[in-house]
């Protein structure tokens, strides 16, 4: 479980490493091409978060750093496209607003589980998955969706859609995690 070099870690390295090119693709020279790098890059950190997953339990490869990186991997692309997209005018900021309470809302929760009862982590929810995944479909469809024609019409509707629900289901997952914060301040509290 102290593992640091395994493949998973790997992929999730190179996904971090991905997000100031994502951004430099999408704020510098905003041309077309710029653009369809951009949403390649953004389709491969999707994917490539649920191969690490998958590569993880399949080579038995799970470790404390990859339950650390893998995470913060999934908030650094969604902060990154939230704040870049909303540059650029494809979103608006309330939108950033309401995604960056949540991670504030789950931050502070996390600051009172470690100071509190010692732990730092909380199991990771179906719920959160389903909600990352949506957002990680929702960003580049709503970047597809700012150029003109039909396609970007059906990819904007799409992705709006992935968006709304994500957005839904991170507020969800945020609420289960603060239960989770709750029932373990309770339990260390009790012993």
């Amino acid at each position: 479980m102290d593992r640091v070099l395994t493949i998973p870690n790997a992929i999730s390295a190179a996904r971090i490493a991905g997000v100031p090119v994502f951004l430099w693709l999408v704020l510098g020279p905003r041309t077309a091409a710029a653009d369809d790098w951009a949403v390649g890059i953004l389709m491969a950190a999707g994917l490539s978060d649920w191969l690490d997953g998958k590569i993880a339990r399949a080579l038995n490869q799970g470790s404390r750093l990859g339950q650390v990186l893998d995470p913060a991997a999934d908030r650094l692309y969604i902060a990154a496209t939230i704040v870049a997209l909303a540059v650029r005018g494809i979103i608006p900021w309330w939108l950033v607003a309401v995604l960056a309470l949540r991670e504030l809302t789950v931050g502070v929760a996390l600051a009172v589980l470690r100071r509190r009862a010692g732990l730092g982590t909380l199991q990771v929810s179906l719920v959160g998955k389903g909600a990352t995944m949506c957002l990680l479909y929702a960003f580049p469809l709503l970047f597809l969706g700012a150029h003109h024609g039909t396609l970007a019409t059906v990819a904007r509707v799409i992705g709006w859609a992935f968006a709304v629900w994500g957005t839904a289901l991170y507020w969800w997952a945020a609420a289960l995690y603060l239960a989770q914060v709750r029932s373990l301040v309770s339990r260390s509290a009790s012993a």
